[in-house]
């Protein structure tokens, strides 16, 4: 069923003694104030191994294969984007293919139906701009202090022939993070291909069902060593009404975070504040959050508040 209406929200994830997402020298990314956020892509990589382990198509992820030809023999390689595109949909990818044919296999997957896709291989350039658009997410807990754990390996380092002792290495982490991500969903951005794609019916309400999933339990789905201890804890929807010709700014402006004595503070007054004007071209808001960690500041909100757990 072909999904109609446009959708604004946030995610907000909690990163306890965790880190959320690293820059190359390990420690959690800032800007040039320091200020700490996280990317786009770090929101959306738990969502994709979700949808893998419930059996949906995952085209833009690292897979991996072991190469048996050539001077990497027996080596562990990644996939390249040609070799991940024909393992998943079971067919050679070949410069002759039509455009048409290539574009539906990319719509059949998940993560590009949502998300879009870049694809850049011989002479099948294509580029898909996605029906929801993330934005980076800023770290709004302003008494944020990073840690660095020390971690003694049980190995010595063989590179060093004088090493006689195992060597040390470090963990970075976060005390406490509450990360806040904006997000659009704009289904007329697969109108073009309506026209071109025979039996396309564009953004379906079961991929935005699929990513709204995602932004509830995705995070908390998630678990590496370095993730561990991230969470999701909130989530905000605002869906316009099917003929609303309404666009509204990112807002997780909108939002404040404060700690508590006993539990965090999410304080969405600004919102509701904003979205007094916009009542006509609104269907519904649903806000999302964990009880136990978080009371809601919801003054001149009309929203339908639930739990998340």
């Amino acid at each position: 069923m072909k999904m109609n209406q446009r959708v604004y929200g946030v995610v907000g994830i909690s990163s306890i003694m965790a880190n959320w997402n690293a820059d190359f020298t390990g420690r959690p990314k800032t800007i040039s104030t320091g200020d700490i956020f996280g990317s786009d892509k770090a929101l959306k990589y738990p969502i994709k191994k979700m949808w893998m382990q419930q059996g949906e198509k995952v085209l833009y992820i690292k897979s991996y294969k072991i190469d048996n030809k050539g001077k990497d023999d027996g080596k562990l390689k990644p996939l390249s984007l040609k070799e991940r595109y024909e393992f998943l949909f079971g067919v050679p990818l070949d410069k002759k293919d039509s455009s048409k044919v290539v574009i539906k296999n990319l719509f059949s997957a998940v993560d590009v139906m949502n998300f879009g896709a870049t694809f850049a291989e011989e002479k099948q350039n294509i580029s898909i701009t996605g029906a929801v658009q993330v934005g980076q997410g800023f770290n709004k807990d302003e008494e944020t202090s990073v840690e660095i754990q020390d971690i003694l390996s049980p190995f010595r380092n063989a590179k060093n022939e004088e090493a006689d002792a195992s060597s040390l290495g470090t963990k970075v982490m976060v005390d406490e993070a509450h990360y806040f991500y904006p997000f659009a969903v704009n289904p007329d951005n697969y109108l073009e291909y309506e026209s071109i794609l025979e039996g396309f019916e564009g953004y379906t309400r079961e991929a935005y069902e699929k990513f709204k999933e995602g932004c509830l339990i995705g995070t908390t789905a998630f678990h590496t060593n370095s993730k561990s201890g991230c969470e999701n804890e909130f989530a905000l929807f605002v869906t316009c009404n099917p003929e609303s010709k309404v666009y509204l700014p990112n807002l997780d402006r909108y939002i404040s975070f404060k700690r508590g004595e006993e539990k965090n503070i999410i304080d969405l007054t600004k919102l509701g504040d904003l979205l007094t004007g916009y009542q006509k071209d609104i269907e519904m808001v649903e806000v999302y959050y964990n009880p136990y960690t978080t009371d809601l500041c919801t003054e001149g909100l009309k929203a339908n508040i639930q739990p998340l757990f």
